[in-house]
């Protein structure tokens, strides 16, 4: 990554940590999960951590992911999101992601793992090298939430920075229900590409069906949100 990006990518992460921090949200980054978990366990208790933020399932030492926190004017939790970075091992994402995409279920779901399934699209056989995953993320709503707000957009945002100045992947992707890519949440979170049809979520003790999109950018994608104005999106 040349001086320049890295100069682009520090500016327009102060840019987003002072647009939250004037919505009231102060954001905090971390790199021990073990703390992360207990920051989830005590203070999302309503929402477990994800499976793929799990240190006890995965190896998720120095140098291989990040969190975000983000607290209230009160010191209450409001925000979180975590990346990591995958041990591709010279697949491409579809082959990494046909042997262990139920390594990535979504949170807090009794599910049916052998009916459920990941069927990769084009993108996703063409994806390979340096990948990372963005998920657990999390914006409290209600009365005294910030969902609706636009703030969503760049906090986002804050996290596909953050990933681009601290390994400059050559991709990066998410899962995301199905109704919420039909909602342009993705596009609202500043991610370029999907593949619809890519999950299927069955769920335990009955016959319903959580369908999920894959949403990706590769490098050049990061490199070119750096350069769109992140001000405007917010109400």
């Amino acid at each position: 990554m040349s001086y320049q990006s890295k100069f682009a990518g520090a500016q327009f992460v102060s840019t987003i940590a002072n647009i939250v921090r004037n919505k009231g949200i102060t954001l905090h980054v971390g790199t021990n999960f073990a703390e992360y978990a207990e920051i989830v366990a005590t203070e999302r208790s309503h929402q477990p951590l994800g499976n793929p933020f799990n240190h006890n399932l995965h190896d998720l030492g120095p140098g291989k992911g990040f969190w975000i926190v983000g607290y209230n004017q009160k010191g209450v939790l409001v925000h979180t999101q975590a990346v990591r970075l995958l041990d591709m091992q010279n697949q491409s994402l579809a082959e990494y992601l046909s042997a262990n995409f139920r390594s990535f279920p979504p949170t807090g779901m009794e599910l049916d793992m052998d009916a459920s399934n990941y069927k990769p699209g084009p993108a996703a056989h063409r994806i390979s090298g340096k990948v990372c995953y963005h998920g657990d993320v999390w914006l409290a709503g209600g009365e005294d939430g910030y969902r609706g707000t636009g703030i969503s957009s760049v906090l986002a945002r804050y996290a596909l920075a953050s990933a681009l100045m601290t390994w400059s992947p050559d991709y990066m992707f998410a899962f995301m229900p199905q109704p919420f890519a039909f909602k342009g949440l993705a596009e609202r979170e500043g991610y370029m590409h999907t593949e619809p049809g890519a999950l299927e979520w069955h769920f335990a003790k009955t016959d319903d069906v959580m369908k999920g999109y894959m949403i990706y950018m590769d490098r050049y994608d990061l490199d070119w949100i750096l350069d769109i104005p992140v001000q405007e999106l917010v109400a």
